[in-house]
């Protein structure tokens, strides 16, 4: 890179059980409150922001560009423009690093990146009916599963595509569980020792009769789960596979933003970074395997920078399937000591539009706690891609 870029602050809410502490509260609603918290820690004023890249996979029924929404509700002045970003599960993290690549092409200094998903509330389609029911049942469709969990080329779920891996690689139901078990018990002990304080910020949610309720841990998480606890679970995708719903990520709620700025940019505003963006890749796979993704694109973004994964201090690589997760791991090479050594996905869970930047911010934290020199974030993307960022204390 001709110049450095880097991530002046991170934040994010935290994360939603399906139906649960968020199920009234909107997408917007919720990256707002993440946005807000980006600016605020980052010392910089709303008006500082020359543009907002924020993800989002389930936008039916959002309204226009919801990230134009969000960045007006944080106070980001309406001659600042702001667009919405989809590339599935990658939303959030291809997000920051579109905001360094602006920044290294001169049209911005500091970016406000992130993304938002409220999986509670996509709506359901009614995909034939815009000329008119004449007569007959009409199909309805999930809005969910259609834009964020469903395979638009081979027509399933990406469950069948870790399936996939799954035979592909050889990867057993009790290898899959005891990941997914691991990845409970980090999360449920991280969560107990206040682990992930730091980077939430707390959501207010209005009840009925104007009762407030306040939303500060995540609320997915699940205590005590061992491999032994799980290993009755039918198959969810296919008979005799070996996904089920407990060694696959959840569907959640959540937001997080970043404030990513040139570094002449932050010494300017007297901004501490949290972080310099060292390399970034996105690569494509095929989609029945879908979840290898991160394989090809974290090779391409170590060869960018001119490094090995010797020389990577901790992980975050987001957790679709247990199968995925495995695979990555096992093809790489990856130290499973510093990967996700809080949890993943299966535990934490995977608000789609939003878990890219909700790695990328827990990634930051935690190598704060360590002194941790460099790290990565990725994720596999529905379609067949991958996504990474390389960062560096």
């Amino acid at each position: 890179m001709t110049k450095k870029v880097v991530i002046a602050s991170a934040a994010r809410t935290p994360v939603g059980a399906y139906g649960g502490a968020f199920k009234t509260v909107s997408a917007r609603e919720l990256g707002a409150v993440a946005a807000k918290a980006a600016i605020e820690r980052a010392g910089i004023k709303p008006e500082d922001i020359d543009e907002s890249i924020l993800g989002c996979v389930l936008q039916a029924g959002n309204g226009q560009n919801i990230a134009r929404q969000i960045a007006l509700d944080a106070g980001i002045p309406i001659e600042k423009p702001a667009m919405t970003l989809n590339i599935v599960c990658g939303s959030g993290l291809r997000s920051v690093s579109l905001a360094a690549q602006m920044i290294l092409a001169g049209d911005c200094d500091v970016v406000l990146a992130g993304g938002t998903e409220s999986m509670s509330n996509a709506p359901y389609l009614l995909t034939d009916e815009r000329w008119g029911a004449r007569m007959g049942d009409k199909k309805v469709v999930d809005e969910m599963i259609k834009d964020g969990l469903w395979d638009a080329f081979n027509n399933y779920h990406m469950g069948v595509t870790a399936e996939n891996i799954a035979e592909k690689f050889g990867l057993t139901r009790e290898e899959q569980d005891a990941l997914a078990a691991d990845s409970q018990q980090k999360a449920a002990k991280a969560r107990a020792e206040g682990r992930f304080k730091d980077e939430i910020v707390p959501v207010e949610v209005k009840g009925r009769k104007g009762k407030v309720t306040v939303v500060d841990t995540d609320e997915y998480i699940k205590e005590g789960v061992t491999k032994e606890s799980i290993s009755g679970l039918k198959p969810a995708f296919i008979k005799d596979g070996t996904v089920t719903a407990a060694n696959a990520s959840g569907i959640n709620d959540g937001a997080a933003c970043l404030v990513v700025m040139s570094e002449e940019k932050a010494k300017e505003l007297g901004v501490k970074p949290l972080a310099t963006i060292v390399s970034y890749a996105t690569e494509g796979v095929d989609p029945k395997i879908m979840g290898t993704g991160p394989i090809p694109t974290v090779r391409k973004a170590l060869e960018k920078a001119n490094l090995t994964l010797e020389d990577i201090d901790l992980i975050e690589a987001n957790e679709a399937f247990a199968a995925q997760a495995l695979s990555v791991i096992k093809e790489l090479g990856l130290n499973t000591d510093i990967v996700n050594v809080n949890g993943g996905a299966i535990a934490i869970g995977h608000p789609v539009g939003a878990s890219g930047a909700r790695i990328l911010t827990t990634l930051l934290y935690e190598m704060q706690k360590r002194d941790s020199k460099k790290g990565i974030a990725t994720l596999c993307i529905g379609g067949g891609m991958g996504t990474a960022v390389i960062v560096e204390r």
